[in-house]
């Protein structure tokens, strides 16, 4: 889930900048700083938005820099326990599929895809059934719910998001439109001959 969080952090402004100490300059380094990072609190910062207070700035012995401490507001993507989203394919592998969720990967396993068993077709870049035409490949659109999540603040591409398709109104897009179509044509009434 995308949310707008309050934040305060700390920034080192390098000598060359320090006529320059403007909100600007500090949201420009905390952008740096932070953009990208996990953190298990507010899950991963997508952007720093706006500037709301820049503390007075401190020297810290044999450090080139002053380090100001401000209040912003950030953007973050932190996925809840049984949130279902819509993501893409990223890449498949013989356990499974990547799919990104907002600005981060969760494992979608091939246990978790569908009641038909899935072989792995390295050449086409895809899972596919034996028992249907039913294929899954990069780029395609899922619908998914996240049923495991693991942090990892200091490595985030530690991180681990588990993924699961095997629930009514789950699963790639193109499936659940076909669903949508059979259902509809069973419930319509028979025309008269």
């Amino acid at each position: 889930m995308y949310k707008r969080v309050r934040l305060k952090d700390t920034v080192e402004v390098p000598p060359r900048n320090l006529a320059d100490v403007t909100e600007e300059r500090v949201q420009a380094l905390l952008q740096d700083k932070l953009e990208g990072r996990m953190d298990e609190d507010v899950g991963s910062v997508v952007s720093v938005i706006d500037i709301h207070d820049i503390g007075d700035g401190a020297v810290l012995p044999n450090r080139p820099g002053v380090y100001y401490e401000a209040e912003f507001d950030a953007i973050t993507y932190d996925p809840d326990m049984q949130e279902v989203v819509d993501g893409t394919v990223v890449e498949v592998v013989e356990f499974g599929a990547f799919v990104g969720i907002g600005p981060i990967d969760g494992l979608l396993h091939v246990s978790q895809i569908s009641d038909e068993y899935l072989a792995y077709d390295g050449e086409n870049q895809q899972l596919s059934s034996s028992e249907s035409d039913a294929t899954l490949g990069v780029d395609d659109a899922v619908r998914v719910r996240i049923v495991t999540k693991s942090i990892d603040e200091r490595n985030p591409r530690d991180s681990k998001i588990g993924l699961t398709a095997k629930q009514p109104g789950l699963g790639k897009h193109e499936w659940l439109a076909q669903e949508y179509e059979q259902r509809h044509e069973d419930e319509a009434p028979a025309g008269d001959d």
